[in-house]
């Protein structure tokens, strides 16, 4: 079994264990995190959580993970932007297990070959996994907030558009009908606005999002421009979370990286958002 080496453990977040415990634990204190871990019951499908480095993103990126302690799953499936543009255009992994600082956690292989034959666009690629964070640092996250065993299914996105994402939704709802399944939109918003910009634009964004409008979603991304890196990983999660019997989405925490540093001249917008 190959093992997925940390790609940005000590840039993202801390690769000493005991310190990515207290960056964590920080982002939770945090007056913009979740203060302390709520205690919610009610069916959740799937979640989008940003993926910048956790002094930036981790606090609202607490709202989201605190959100799914108590659900039932034994696979994520994470879905996010392929940031670097190497390897296939959609594709997840097999045989594989990704190293972090609070150990390993194994890629469910049965599942990724499962995925592959409902739909051929995701391929099955070690390489276009190798150096991007938008997964990653997801998976400490997780580890540290849910208890209970899990693998995982990583699912990188070079290929964002409307159709390939309706296609991705519908065959991680299939899947997602034989197994216990928590799904995961690794996403940031607006880049590199002024804060009062970013607000603005991201709003417009997330009113469809918590409607399960895809089509809405993509018009609105598009005609104003929205600079949300992962929208397709958005798209996928709310098009498998619908089919699923999902019927709103709820924001949970909005911020931006001004607000977290007090810099608001150039901000990325932050959203943590569930699906139920």
């Amino acid at each position: 079994m190959r093992i997925r080496t940390p790609a940005v453990a000590g840039m993202f977040y801390p690769k000493e264990k005991s310190k990515l415990e207290d960056s964590i634990n920080q982002s939770i204190a945090n007056k913009f995190g979740v203060g302390k871990i709520k205690q919610n019951n009610e069916r959740i499908f799937g979640t989008i959580c940003p993926h910048a480095g956790y002094m930036y993103s981790g606090p609202v990126a607490s709202h989201s993970f605190s959100s799914i302690t108590n659900q039932e799953f034994d696979l994520a499936v994470i879905l996010g932007p392929n940031h670097w543009g190497i390897g296939c255009n959609i594709a997840t992994m097999k045989e594989c297990s990704w190293e972090t600082p609070f150990g390993s956690v194994e890629v469910d292989s049965e599942s990724a070959k499962e995925i592959n034959q409902i739909s051929k666009i995701i391929e099955i690629d070690y390489f276009s996994h190798t150096r991007e964070h938008s997964i990653e640092v997801q998976i400490p996250m997780l580890m540290q907030f849910y208890k209970k065993p899990f693998k995982i299914l990583p699912i990188i996105l070079n290929e964002q558009d409307y159709e390939s994402m309706k296609e991705v939704g519908t065959a991680v709802a299939i899947l997602a009908k034989t197994k216990k399944i928590i799904i995961i939109g690794s996403s940031d918003f607006t880049h590199y606005e002024p804060n009062e910009v970013a607000y603005k634009q991201d709003s417009s964004l997330i009113e469809p999002i918590l409607k399960l409008d895809v089509e809405e979603f993509y018009q609105i991304l598009n005609e104003r421009r929205i600079s949300a890196c992962g929208y397709g990983a958005i798209a996928s999660t709310m098009v498998a979370c619908k089919k699923l019997g999902a019927k709103q989405g709820k924001l949970l925490k909005y911020a931006t990286s001004g607000d977290i540093t007090g810099d608001t001249s150039s901000v990325v917008g932050y959203a943590s958002i569930v699906f139920t």
